[in-house]
Formats: C-alpha cells, structure tokens, sequence
C-alpha cells in the first residue's frame, strides 16, 4: 500500500553526497624558466580534488609579453589547450576514468616566444579496490591479531593495517566482515578508523545475550593506520574480523551496481540443484556473464541469506578453485533465518562456492547488488559516518515503517556520477517475522514534490531477515538508481522501527 505520509516526510532528509571529507587533489608546483623564456616568465600550480575522479588544476601566470598560448597534458594521454590568455589565473577542470597517481604538465608560450613549464603530482580522491581471498585478521578467542581475552565493555580491539603485509602502501579502507560471539548481555559494535580519531555516533552491529551476529563493514583507515573495533555494551565480548579486500587510490577494481538479483535459491533451484544444502557440503555457481555481470569481474557485492536450518552451523563464501578458508560469513541457530552482506573475489573460472559449515541441511539464498571489475569506473567515496534516519528519535517527523509499505529517502547524486551508497540499515521493534528490501527508487524527488510518483514494483530480493522481537542489522550497499532516491521496504505484516547509517558512496565522476 502507498503511504502518502511517508512519503511526504522523507523531502529533504538525507543531505546530499558533498559531505565527503576534503582531500587534496595535489600540492603546489612553480616553474622554472626554460631557455627561451624571459627572466620573468613562470608557472605556478595547485590543485583540488572535487569529486572521485575530478580535479581543479589552477595556473598562475606570471608576467609574460602578451597575450599567451597554454597546454595542459593531464597525464592519461588527453590534452587541453586554451588561447589568448591573458596573465592572471586559468582555471581548468578535468575528470580522470580511473583512480590513481597523475602527472599534470603545463607549458606556455607569450605572443614575444618565450615559453615556461611546470608539472604538479596529483592523486584522485577515490579509491578503487582490489578483493583478496577471505583472511582471518582478529580472533579474540584464539589470540589472532590480539591477545586471547574478551574485549571489554566500552573498550575496543585495535586491527593494524598500515604496514600489515597483507595490504600494500596507501590502502585507504578495507572491507571486513566482523562478527561478535559469547556475548552474555545487549550491545552494539561500532567499527571506525583510528585510536585517536572521533568515534561516531553510528553502529554496525547490534547483539543480544547469546547471540553470534557477524555484519560486513567497509572502514577506512586512520592517520595512525589502525581501525578499532569497540563494544559498546555493557559485558565483555569474543570479536572477530576477516577481510576480504582492500581499497587504495590507484587503478584497480572499480565497483559498478545491479538491480538486486536472485543468483541462487535451493528451496526452488535457482543456480544449483533444488534441495538443502547438506551438512559440510559445498555448491558452485557462476557470477560472471550473468545477469549482467562482465567475465572481468574480480568480485561480487552479494546478500547471503540462511533459511530452514535444521542445527547450528555457518556459511562460508569463497571463489572457486581454491580451499576453503578459515573464515564465516554468517552464523546461523536451528530454524533461523538471517542474512549478511558479503563481498567476495571471483574465482578465475568466474564461480564463487558457498560452503555448509554446519552438521545438517539448510536452504541458501543469494541476491547479487553488484560487481568490482577493472573496467568498472566507481570508485569508493568515504564520509564521516552519520545517522541518516531513525524512526525511534522522538524528534523525527517520521514514524515506524508500515507493514508492507515503503519508506523513500533522497541521497542526492544518481544522474551526477553517484554510483551507488554504503548504508547499515536496522530493523527494530518488530511485531512479527519479516524481511527488509532495499531497491532504487524509478521515482524522483520532484514526482513525488508533484504527487505524480507511481508506487515502485515491489521488490522479491532482501537485505536482512528477522524474527518477532529481534534487532537486526546488515550492510546494504545500495543502488542510486537514474534519480538519487532509495526504497526501504518492509516485508512484513507487522510495523517496525528502520535506523539508516551513511558510511560512504561510490562516484564515477
């Protein structure tokens, strides 16, 4: 059913996309008069990165005879020109296709022939990414990455990355997934960059008495190099966290978003065999050249789903033609349903496997939302991690999600070059078993302004499952679709409460 009052409520919520923290596009570079050029006749560059892949480069001219000639090479083999330029400052703006180091090289020549030079080193603000077999970096339990004891309530375990063998100089985020166990009260996890950097106000995980609860994080590093891990709950807890790739400012894997799609569903057999996947048992199933998928792609953003479990047990994911790693993507108790968002290299066959870590059967749903690929020109964009929207604040003009309804939010970008969204999305104070779908809205923000919105199809893949009572979070990395808004639906007979966390976005431009 089309809720005109949500609908009216999420105008202008969300703040756009120029929220991303500043980084330099390069330093400052001044010339030196070549042989022909008067005494007085130089260059002085600077730069600023404005979008992922974009850049101001100012020139300053100094002096010079006349009106004057300039060249521009970017270093990626395209060349600007600009005639009759008149001392002062030339302004120009250029996008590069993919991230990574550039040398910028500027020349001039006045009306009198004398000529200067300078060239400026750039670096783009985004980052690509490079995916890595799923690798274990912290296990409290068994003194991996740390010592063998609980974190602490209100403390953190710290992940060092800078200067980690496993990822090169320059990393600028990594992509975990993080899991909490032996809990024995309530808590949240909240991962975020560096020991001396803000914490923020955001979650990643939440976990009641008992529960295993793992949840896909894309991080940056801080300025030290580390990423910490902290509870925030009232008890001591087990933390583990497996990466499974990395994110720098050089020309690798780029990410590109798909409508959600179901790869794989064994209760109808949908990419394998119908039938539970048996216990310690394996299926395979082909990623690339389906459903849009190049046969270039390095890795998969894909959404895991466990369902009819008959005992405890876990899934593993993990490309194709290799061993099966020490590692779990999600954690599962008899007849639960639960989903984690995953991001997984494709193996060189371009399969991924999903692995049955537990004694019996259980059904296995995957939804695919996108890919990383060389060819691929989204590069990922951090911001300062910030509550988009919690329907629990007092203070919001938005109440809990409807049954069967869907609540819109405007992220801004879409057509500009926006990719796609790193969000966490939480569903809280459920009233009955249900799941949560989140698609890209075909609607803009001006159609509904004009009430000439139509309802959006109602989507059939999900993000995250729960049960009467629970709270459950997951990653979603969310299309921007044509217009910059994104659908959030709830799947279920029963109102719930939606807390939506912005962490990052992927931009091409």
């Amino acid at each position: 059913m089309f809720s005109a009052a949500l609908v009216a409520a999420g105008i202008g919520l969300v703040p756009g996309v120029a929220q991303a923290d500043p980084v330099p596009g390069g330093g400052r570079a001044v010339s030196a008069p070549d042989s022909a050029a008067a005494a007085d006749f130089a260059i002085a560059l600077s730069s600023t990165g404005d979008t992922a892949h974009g850049i101001t480069l100012t020139t300053a001219l100094s002096s010079g005879a006349g009106a004057q000639h300039v060249s521009v090479d970017w270093g990626d083999g395209s060349t600007d020109v600009v005639q009759d330029v008149v001392g002062g400052e030339l302004k120009s703006a250029h996008v590069y296709k993919k991230s990574g180091p550039y040398t910028v090289k500027v020349s001039a020549e006045d009306t009198a022939g004398s000529r200067a030079a300078a060239e400026l080193k750039v670096v783009t603000r985004g980052s690509d990414f490079t995916p890595l077999a799923p690798t274990r970096l912290l296990d409290t339990r068994g003194g991996v990455g740390a010592p063998v004891a609980k974190v602490q309530a209100y403390k953190s375990a710290v992940l060092k990355i800078a200067g980690n063998s496993r990822f090169p100089a320059g990393v600028t985020a990594v992509a975990l997934n993080v899991t909490v166990t032996n809990t024995t009260a309530g808590g949240h996890v909240t991962v975020s960059p560096g020991m001396n950097e803000p914490r923020p106000a955001t979650s990643n995980l939440n976990y009641e008495a008992g529960q295993s609860v793992p949840n896909m994080v894309i991080v940056p590093v801080g300025a030290d190099g580390t990423v910490q891990i902290h509870n925030g709950g009232w008890q001591a807890v087990d933390l583990i966290a497996d990466v499974t790739g990395y994110f720098t400012r050089t020309s690798a894997s780029g990410y590109t978003s798909l409508a959600p799609a179901r790869f794989v569903d064994t209760r109808s057999g949908i990419g394998t065999a119908q039938g539970r996947l048996r216990g310690y048992g394996s299926i395979e199933t082909r990623m690339a050249g389906r459903e849009g998928i190049p046969a270039g792609a390095t890795a998969v953003a894909l959404n895991l789903t466990v369902t009819n479990p008959e005992n405890f047990g876990h899934l593993t994911v993990y490309p194709s033609g290799g061993e099966a790693p020490t590692t779990s993507n999600l954690n599962f108790n008899p007849g639960q349903t639960v989903a984690n968002s995953v991001i997984v290299p494709v193996g060189t066959d371009g399969k991924i496997k999903i692995l049955n870590g537990g004694w019996t059967p259980a059904d296995v749903i995957v939804d695919v939302v996108g890919y990383y690929s060389p060819a691929g020109e989204a590069a990922y964009m951090p911001v300062t991690p910030y509550r988009a929207l919690d329907t629990r604040d007092p203070d919001s003009t938005i109440g809990k999600v409807t049954a069967r309804d869907y609540l819109h939010l405007p992220f801004g970008g879409g057509a500009s070059g926006v990719e796609a969204y790193v969000l966490n999305t939480t569903v809280t104070n459920t009233t009955g078993d249900g799941f949560l779908s989140v698609a890209p809205d075909p609607n803009s923000m001006g159609d509904y302004k004009r009430k000439t919105a139509v309802v959006p199809p109602r989507p059939v893949s999900s993000t995250l499952n729960w049960t009467t009572g629970r709270t459950v979070p997951n990653l979603v990395q969310a299309s921007a679709g044509e217009h910059g808004v994104v659908d959030f639906w709830n799947q279920s007979f029963g109102d719930v409460d939606l807390i939506v966390d912005y962490f990052g976005y992927y931009e091409s431009k």
